[in-house]
């Protein structure tokens, strides 16, 4: 026989696909591409529109932020290069309406420009809410307020109102529609108001502990000259030494919008490692069934003598095509859901991203062609080895176990492209690791099962249907652990994706129902010491009581025993942030309620003492007798580390991470903060502002509905990205029913010669598919309970206890499941005429 392997593999692929024989292979690609490609794309265009609107995005080439204002020295130095400048304040405030039109009030984010405001990027305004919007080159006036057309929403105001500011009223003149360096944060959650530097003074706002955040922004046309001055720049402040003081630039970006984006595309490559792994149990199932299935053709060519070499590469070409169209299909696919990341996540990631490059539909073909040749090849390549005496005898040739070299460096070469896609190696190592490690359990407790089986059904006392049954799967244990195994990582995906709404549900559920009902909701913050007595008087006389009152002191920790402290000495994240902004410190003579010790003791007026939330304590490596340095304005205070508490957050109460266990601390800046809840009267919040307009206050209720809201986007487009893991998840439960036909058909043919009716044998083959998809749900069920455990334990960190329905909804889930694979998949196996059957397995 003289035909090419080019020609034979076209060949057998032509009647291959034909015949239907390729349709799991093609389907288990096309997901898995789809799923990594749909977030390659949205992370690649996520990616460009930062390097795009990275300066955008900063405000300016460099910009270096403050949290007390001294950075004079900077801009002598942008001046003496020649390099533009412009400095911002940003702060959180109450922004009110007059009483004229209803007096009420609105966290806002307040922003003070100065001319030359942009120094990159565009700020777009309109001239009313809705209106059509242009770009301008101007700020603010004196004595105009340009504001987002949320705020106008919530105050019922308009363009042209008066809003009041502090002591200052200001009237509206633009709706901002597009600000550069918005920046992010949980400020970004509040509506932005923008005035002219000039009327900050006369809002009153700035107190000594205000969260002010003053940015100089930087910006020249020489290159040269601009990374020079970015170098002295981040000299002066490594030199310095002084924390609260940072360098932001092109190549370090806005480090909390890059940290937001990073772990949100971490989350959604979770999800779509998970539809690729899943994918891949599928093809290795789905490609055994197929090899086994060629057995015959493959001893028939090589009677017709083709060479062993020939035929592997026929095969090899065929699954190369497959692999290619599944994975540009799969592509296609993948661009077409990424858009559906966009819409969902709208409002939360920029409008008129750009186009992604052509990296992402590289990845794609290469992870879909990795995925078909490393577990989908190697099985079919044994074809090649078939000897010629199968054609004469059925029981030589058959296919064998995967050599651990053979299976290991696909493993190993699938899980280290896997690696490299999270770009964690945490993250990989979770999902790779926790999925092999999930398998290896399904194996083995699958394996405990069928041996359990075997031994607790009793044949003079059970069914005959029940008895069968267990004889077909006592007589296969290996392909019934497979079976189980595959299944349950299939439902697993399906019982994740209900835990994660209940999650979602239980999450804010478990909150509430832990919050006591008379708990604040409202904190209020930046009240002056000459504002103490009134304030609290106001709060009698509306019927407030119980209510937490704390001094308020804004330090940074400097030293521990005498040695400088600074964020580049921790590598936690968590301490790196900690030391890089100032801490909310109190003192009180009583410790606050919610609080307990753990460690030392709590001693009323001792002057030289401190206490330190416990967690914090372990973040920075704190212990019992450690000697703190605070710098608080400008002045030093030291303390000893003489307790250690731990702090009830969940109970909506005034807590700190470190309290001075004494009535006052002198000489330092000091404002009070107050946490109540606010009485059923209306107007009492407008009322509390207009006779302290300098105030925050921060209504608890309105801000977590906000960031409820947000949260439900991020998770809608990961329950949306876990459709396809659930479509992996079915494909290999029907792989794994399925890849045992023909040895069903050929038992099936021989037990109807000897007698057996065809209700018997339906009744045998929906027990083995009922009790392989109980037992797989249950366990899947299971397994996703703990993983669900986990995530609300150490990830969400409340506690969650999963219903009790979970396993048995998850055991008849798979059972129906198991049954409608193998109703679609083996339906014909009943139905073949016995004679078929027999004489297919003696040829």
């Amino acid at each position: 026989m003289t035909m090419s392997f080019w020609q034979l593999g076209w060949r057998t692929l032509w009647r291959d696909a034909r015949a239907g024989e390729l349709r799991l292979l093609w389907v288990a690609v096309t997901l898995a591409v789809a799923a990594l490609t749909s977030v390659a794309f949205f992370a690649n265009r996520l990616e460009a529109g930062l390097q795009r609107d990275a300066r955008q995005l900063l405000g300016g080439d460099v910009v270096i932020a403050s949290d007390d204002g001294q950075l004079q020295r900077f801009v002598d130095q942008a001046q003496a290069l020649g390099l533009r400048h412009v400095t911002t304040l940003v702060f959180p405030t109450m922004g009110r309406a007059t009483e004229a039109r209803g007096g009420m009030a609105k966290l806002v984010a307040l922003k003070a420009v100065d001319q030359g405001y942009p120094l990159r990027g565009r700020l777009q305004v309109a001239d009313a809410a809705g209106a059509a919007d242009r770009v301008t080159a101007e700020i603010p006036a004196p004595g105009q307020a340009w504001v987002d057309a949320a705020l106008l929403s919530a105050l019922e105001l308009q363009v042209g109102d008066t809003l009041l500011l502090g002591d200052a009223s200001l009237r509206i003149a633009q709706v901002i529609t597009a600000e550069p360096d918005r920046g992010g944060g949980f400020m970004s959650f509040a509506p932005r108001v923008m005035i002219h530097a000039q009327d900050l003074a006369a809002t009153a706002l700035v107190q000594p502990a205000s969260r002010i955040t003053w940015r100089l922004a930087v910006a020249g046309e020489d290159a040269q000259t601009v990374a020079r001055y970015a170098a002295w720049a981040q000299a002066q402040i490594g030199k310095g030494r002084r924390a609260g003081l940072r360098l932001e630039s092109l190549d370090s970006g806005s480090p909390e919008m890059r940290r937001t984006l990073e772990r949100g595309e971490k989350f959604l490559s979770l999800v779509a490692l998970l539809a690729a792994l899943l994918s891949a149990v599928a093809v290795a199932l789905a490609a055994r069934a197929f090899a086994q299935g060629h057995l015959d053709v493959a001893a028939m060519l090589r009677v017709l003598g083709l060479p062993q070499r020939r035929i592997a590469a026929a095969y090899a070409l065929e699954f190369a095509v497959v692999g290619l169209l599944a994975s540009l299909l799969g592509v296609a696919l993948g661009w077409g859901v990424h858009h559906a990341f966009v819409w969902l996540l709208a409002g939360l990631v920029a409008d008129g991203l750009p186009p992604p490059n052509l990296w992402p539909v590289g990845f794609g073909v290469g992870m879909g062609m990795t995925l078909l040749l490393a577990f989908g090849l190697p099985p079919v390549l044994q074809l090649a080895q078939v000897p010629p005496l199968r054609v004469l005898r059925r029981d030589v040739g058959a296919i064998k176990p995967l050599s651990a070299g053979v299976l290991g460096v696909g493993v190993l070469g699938f899980g280290a492209l896997l690696m490299v896609v999270s770009r964690d190696p945490r993250l990989g190592g979770i999902a790779v690791g926790g999925f092999a490690a999930a398998a290896l359990l399904f194996a083995a407790l699958a394996w405990v099962a069928v041996w359990l089986l075997r031994r607790l059904v009793r044949e003079n006392a059970a069914p005959r249907w029940l008895i069968l049954a267990t004889r077909q799967l006592a007589a296969r244990p290996g392909y019934a652990v497979v079976q189980v195994s595959s299944l349950a990582v299939g439902l697993l995906a399906l019982v994740l994706l209900v835990l994660l709404v209940l999650l979602r549900t239980d999450l804010v559920s478990s909150w509430r129902q832990a919050t006591p009902a008379h708990a604040p909701n409202r904190f209020v913050i930046n009240i002056m010491p000459d504002q103490a007595q009134a304030f609290r008087s106001h709060l009698e006389q509306a019927g407030v009581q119980g209510y937490d009152w704390f001094p308020m002191i804004r330090g940074r920790l400097v030293e521990v025993n005498g040695q400088a402290v600074r964020p580049e000495n921790y590598t936690d994240d968590r301490a790196q942030r900690m030391l890089d902004r100032e801490f909310n410190l109190s003192n009180a003579l009583a410790m606050p309620d919610k609080n307990t010790v753990t460690a030392g003791q709590w001693v009323a007026g001792e002057a030289d003492g401190a206490s330190v939330e416990d967690g914090i304590a372990q973040t920075l490596g704190l212990h019992l007798g450690d000697t703190l340095v605070f710098d608080i304005g400008g002045v030093r205070h030291s303390a000893r580390l003489t307790s250690l508490r731990k702090v009830d957050w969940g109970s909506m109460r005034a807590n700190f991470f470190i309290m001075f266990p004494v009535a006052s601390v002198p000489d330092v800046p000091t404002t009070y903060m107050a946490a109540y809840r606010a009485p059923a009267q209306a107007g009492f919040d407008n009322a509390l502002l207009r006779q302290f307009p300098n105030i925050t206050n921060v209504d608890l209720d309105s801000t977590i509905a906000q960031v409820q809201r947000v949260l439900d986007q991020v998770i809608r487009a990961v329950e949306f990205l876990f459709a396809f893991t659930l479509a992996a998840g079915l494909v290999v439960l029907f792989a794994a029913v399925t890849a045992t036909r023909e040895e069903r058909a050929r038992e099936y043919a021989i037990m109807r010669a000897l007698g057996a009716q065809s209700r018997l044998l339906r009744q045998v083959q929906r027990a083995e598919l009922a009790g392989v998809g109980l037992l797989a749900g249950f366990l899947a069920s299971c397994v996703a309970m703990l993983v669900g455990w986990a995530l609300a334990r150490w990830v969400f960190e409340f506690a969650w206890t999963a219903v009790w329905w979970v396993p048995l909804a998850g055991a008849l889930a798979g059972a129906t499941l198991a049954l409608g694979a193998g109703w679609w998949g083996l339906r014909e196996v009943l139905q073949r005429p016995v004679m078929h059957s027999l004489r297919a397995a003696a040829e």
